[in-house]
């Protein structure tokens, strides 16, 4: 009796710690604020993109390349949506999902441009031989200097940067950015030269000219960059800079914009039919199976708020396909009390007692349960790892949701419902169970 009270007490506890997490549903719960809907129904973009590898560095692997592709489109996209979902494709691809997005081109813009940020003079120096030319039609050098081994010749691009960041100058924003020690020594040598020859230097992103300064005096660790830019666009440069400039080109092949309002309708109507189908399960239970069903469903409540607690501190991505899973693990939350019940009827038909049949059922139930599950979990597997390794990632939200719920309602089939059950009798509450076609063999 007190290992069953224990058991009742975890069981209250754990059901407060998953409505304290899961009410009110945009609330900051152990750090995580709101649940987490996927593109089909926060709304957003789906983009593809795939790498030009034939102009990468010879003597790094393809395998390298993408990797550190993959690791500054996720840079620039978390600094530009909420929960984005970035993952390699295939072996030259890289899928970019970004909830709540509503300007299309400029994410595509943000993500996929290569960011090369360099520094160029009117003159060139030292043999230069590239070259960039401005909206006028002006050419521009790329602009070099002694290296720290006093020999080599280094230009002067973004791989030398430490860092950008957003500031404000005349209450105009601007775009600050520091030099790493290599960086600023290449700096302060342009700027003097420019200086002394009263000439002026230019910054150009990816080919294009985004800024003419005068140079009024030799600079070393830092500099900015000024003019018509919005607060965003100032943000939108920062990001690109921080991330560091993309090893290869990128190429936008699919790309696929999602509304918000479809998304929401969606989830509703999806909600709508989830909770129809638990409220004629729960009267289905209550109705033939009496008691028990009425302990099944109020255990299937509980199931539902441990499982959307999991969803929401993990947090699961919520798209259709996961809420899918949900729905199919609530009917094998189900399924497992039938298999108990069933097994009841059978042990009280063989005429055992109420408390003998009870501890029968539930004993030779859980292999069939068991084993059911592990073949569940062994499909999740093989899905989940399907989804993340040809991209297909709503089949993988599929694939973990059920896995979630499956071994959730184990634990609630085995052990809530199991609890209840023998509360109820061992206080005397239960004198008879009142199940369908219980009949005595004679």
């Amino acid at each position: 009796m007190k290992w069953n009270n224990f058991s009742l007490i975890s069981i209250l506890v754990l059901l407060g710690l998953a409505l304290w997490v899961i009410l009110p549903t945009d609330s900051v719960r152990l750090g995580k604020e709101g649940f987490q809907f996927g593109l089909d129904i926060k709304g957003g973009a789906h983009l593809v993109y795939q790498a030009d590898l034939s102009q990468k560095d010879p003597s790094l692997t393809d395998e390298a390349v993408m990797d550190s592709l993959l690791n500054k489109i996720a840079r620039r996209a978390n600094n530009y949506s909420t929960e984005p979902l970035v993952q390699k494709y295939g072996s030259d691809k890289i899928v970019v999902d970004l909830p709540g997005i509503k300007d299309v081109e400029e994410a595509i813009r943000i993500l996929g441009n290569v960011a090369i940020l360099e520094v160029c003079e009117e003159e060139p120096q030292n043999g230069t031989y590239e070259s960039r030319f401005d909206t006028t039609g002006k050419e521009w050098f790329v602009a070099t200097g002694v290296g720290s081994d006093g020999v080599t010749i280094e230009m002067l691009t973004g791989k030398y940067l430490k860092g950008a960041y957003v500031g404000l100058e005349d209450n105009k924003p601007v775009v600050g950015f520091e030099w790493n020690a290599e960086g600023g020594e290449l700096f302060y040598q342009i700027t003097d030269r420019a200086y002394k020859a009263g000439k002026q230097i230019a910054m150009f992103l990816d080919g294009e000219c985004i800024q003419i300064a005068s140079v009024s005096a030799a600079i070393k660790d830092k500099g900015q960059i000024s003019g018509k830019m919005t607060l965003q666009e100032c943000k939108n440069l920062v990001t690109q800079l921080n991330s560091g400039s993309l090893d290869v080109p990128l190429t936008i092949i699919q790309r696929s914009d999602v509304d918000a309002t479809l998304g929401a309708d969606l989830l509703n109507k999806s909600l709508l039919a989830g909770g129809i189908g638990i409220a004629i399960i729960i009267v289905f239970m209550i109705f033939y199976y009496g008691i028990p069903g009425t302990i099944a469903a109020v255990a299937l409540l509980i199931y539902s708020a441990i499982v959307l607690a999991i969803y929401k501190f993990w947090p699961v991505t919520i798209t259709m396909p996961s809420i899918a899973g949900f729905v199919i693990s609530i009917g094998m939350a189900i399924d497992a009390n039938v298999l108990i019940f069933e097994r009841l009827k059978e042990e009280l038909r063989s005429g055992r007692n109420l408390h003998n049949a009870i501890h029968e059922a539930f004993h030779r139930a859980w292999p069939s349960i068991r084993d059911s599950n592990i073949s569940t979990f062994i499909t999740c597997i093989i899905l989940y790892w399907f989804g993340n390794t040809f991209g297909a990632f709503m089949v993988k939200g599929f694939a973990l949701t059920l896995f979630i719920g499956v071994a959730v309602s184990m634990f609630s089939a085995v052990f809530i419902t199991r609890t209840f059950i023998d509360i109820l009798i061992g206080e005397g509450f239960i004198k008879g169970l009142s199940i369908h076609e219980v009949k005595k063999n004679v």
